[in-house]
């Protein structure tokens, strides 16, 4: 019997989300820095074997929403609750279990299983541990809870065989050899963006949005082109920096991990551009697919 199923992964900012994906997935799906609002999509990875099909999801950081852009991540947030088979609420030993209460309470309703996952325990002790496990068992009694380090992989394969184990019988949803629900262009647009979340200060990133505009591949090359959009003209010059500097640094860091991710030599041109309603306008967002539908 072939059993398969979608395993949705929510929480609040910054508790690790995306890198428990790329750990259960095997593949760097899912941009993972060390700022909030990495995730700004819902982003599916795909694990295959003969007899089983996991649809893993990443999800967006769950937050109260300032601007259009925040409602549109909220609402992928959400929409994760309604498909899953299998949900993994994360969480971490720092966070206050009672943030975002009103999701934490959606949560609790449900009847499908749910794996409380308690990551970042390698800078915990097993009093601290101990305590927090007891807190979210008051708050989510039905959810099974499972402490792990998704950087150091510690406790991912434990957690891998209960998911496993709770699948539901099912034929696969994707192709055999599919590994995520998203196109090329998508990557190369999250690759990008993950460098200047890297590089760029303050509220820098959080007002740049990423569009690959071209994407043509032959046997041995890939020729992209992307449009760098923020808000302000002096964004653009910061993003460009003096005499270009800063935007070569983002291009040649991206162009080496594009090659690494596609297996092929890269010709990457970048452009800055200014929009200064992206992230409030539904049109814009709705160009950029931030429509949850």
């Amino acid at each position: 019997m072939h059993k398969a199923g979608f395993v949705n992964i929510v929480g609040n900012p910054n508790v690790g989300k995306s890198t428990l994906m790329n750990q259960l997935v095997g593949e760097r799906i899912s941009i993972a820095t060390f700022k909030a609002q990495t995730t700004r999509h819902r982003i599916m990875g795909i694990v295959n074997t003969p007899d089983m099909q996991i649809v893993f999801s990443d999800t967006p950081g769950v937050l109260k929403p300032n601007y259009k852009l925040q409602e549109s991540m909220l609402a992928f947030s959400e929409s994760a609750l309604i498909d899953a088979d299998i949900l993994l609420y994360v969480t971490d030993v720092v966070e206050n279990p009672e943030k975002n209460a009103d999701f934490i309470a959606k949560v609790a309703k449900l009847t499908i299983p749910v794996i409380l996952l308690i990551n970042k325990i390698d800078v915990s002790d097993q009093q601290n541990l101990g305590n927090i496990v007891e807190k979210w068992h008051s708050i989510l009694p039905n959810a099974e809870i499972l402490p792990i380090s998704a950087k150091n992989k510690f406790g991912v394969d434990m957690l891998l065989n209960r998911i496993k184990q709770l699948l539901p019988d099912s034929p696969p949803f994707f192709d055999k050899d599919q590994l995520t629900d998203k196109p090329a262009r998508f990557f190369v647009s999250e690759i990008i963006r993950e460098k200047i979340l890297l590089y760029y200060d303050k509220e820098i990133p959080y007002a740049v949005e990423v569009r690959c505009e071209a994407f043509k591949e032959d046997d041995r090359n890939i020729h992209i082109q992307v449009v760098i959009y923020v808000e302000r003209d002096s964004q653009k010059g910061i993003i460009i920096g003096h005499q270009g500097v800063a935007i070569k640094k983002v291009s040649t860091e991206a162009r080496k991990q594009l090659e690494k991710f596609f297996g092929k030599h890269v010709y990457l041109e970048t452009f800055v551009k200014v929009d200064k309603d992206w992230r409030s306008s539904k049109k814009e967002l709705d160009s950029f697919g931030y429509n949850p539908e």
